[in-house]
């Protein structure tokens, strides 16, 4: 049996999913299995992950489509590893992520979830001099309800036993059990993340190299702000009864940063008006943001005001100005 399972879900990825594929198998930690779940794929999907290059480590399992959790929750039920790992299809793994992860797990018996920092790079893979450096020790339920330090979906490399102590089944379902809530297509991550950390005694911790190289597309999940909006709600109230006091004292912070990350992601889509909205939003609600990061905050307030008083043309100089907003 592998050590290590790496899970790959997998929708409509022809064009960037056979990179994905061998920044994975280049690993330098060889003891490991790639399942690749094909969610309902309409393009070549499929036949790209079947027609390469032959390597009995790789596994497909194909579904009808049910979400980026759903392709998740597949590919955990198919894995054979005590390691479980996450990259998505249009994502890439440096050579000695896997390695550095479990060496982490195994002297850190307590800790469910390793994860690294990411290097962001653009639909053609180029760098975009942008990375994500998340707070690694110490970390809290409220750490990830307010700046979830995971950061994105293909940081993580987890505990099987871990997944399996959060694992739940629906009344509904008839195949296999759910550690990622599917009925969510966004904020996923952080649902299940947050639940781990308020329903177990389960650590989670972070190693300082940037081991993932993490995929902005304008047309992703992440562009959608107001589905986004709407998940994160909805994760809120759906966990709050798991710890009323814990959500008491710490939404508003949280949800102002949820805002203050909004006005960012809407400030990268040019978005002038909705990125000055959100902006200000987080600010009435929550001071937190502005004390505890004021830098960050108080260039997130000022771009937003300069997109929506001068438009696209004259943000690229307002944000090289503001190097800060470079930090997602």
């Amino acid at each position: 049996m592998p050590t290590a399972s790496i899970v790959v879900p997998a929708y409509n990825a022809t064009r960037t999913l056979p990179e994905t594929l061998r920044s994975l198998l280049c690993q330098t930690y060889r003891d490991f299995e790639i399942i690749v779940v094909d969610d309902g794929s309409t393009d070549q999907t499929a036949q790209i992950a079947e027609q390469f290059p032959n390597d009995p480590r790789l596994r497909i399992v194909r579904q009808t489509n049910r979400g980026l959790a759903g392709a998740r929750n597949s590919g955990i039920a198919a894995a054979r590893g005590a390691y479980v790992g996450f990259c998505d299809a249009d994502d890439l793994w440096v050579p000695h992520k896997l390695d550095v992860h479990i060496r982490h797990l195994d002297a850190n018996p307590d800790v469910a979830l390793s994860y690294s920092g990411s290097k962001l790079i653009d639909e053609d893979g180029a760098p975009l001099g942008i990375v994500q450096k998340p707070r690694r020790r110490g970390v809290t339920p409220a750490h990830v309800f307010k700046r979830n330090p995971i950061g994105n979906g293909s940081a993580v490399v987890a505990r099987r036993v871990a997944l399996t102590d959060i694992a739940y089944r629906p009344h509904f379902e008839t195949e296999r059990d759910w550690v990622f809530d599917e009925t969510f297509r966004q904020s996923e991550d952080i649902e299940c993340w947050l639940r781990m950390m308020l329903t177990t005694d389960w650590q989670i911790e972070g190693v300082a190299q940037l081991l993932t190289e993490y995929r902005i597309s304008s047309h992703g999940l992440s562009a959608s702000i107001d589905q986004q909006l709407d998940a994160w709600e909805r994760m809120v109230t759906k966990l709050t009864d798991l710890n009323p006091e814990f959500f008491d004292t710490h939404a508003s912070a949280a949800r102002a940063y949820q805002y203050r990350y909004l006005a960012r992601r809407a400030i990268s889509l040019n978005l002038g008006r909705r990125a000055h909205d959100f902006a200000w939003q987080s600010l009435l609600m929550s001071r937190k943001p502005l004390t505890e990061e004021p830098v960050k905050t108080l260039s997130t307030l000022a771009a937003a005001e300069v997109l929506k008083r001068t438009g696209a043309l004259r943000i690229r100089q307002a944000m090289a100005a503001l190097t800060a907003i470079k930090r997602f």
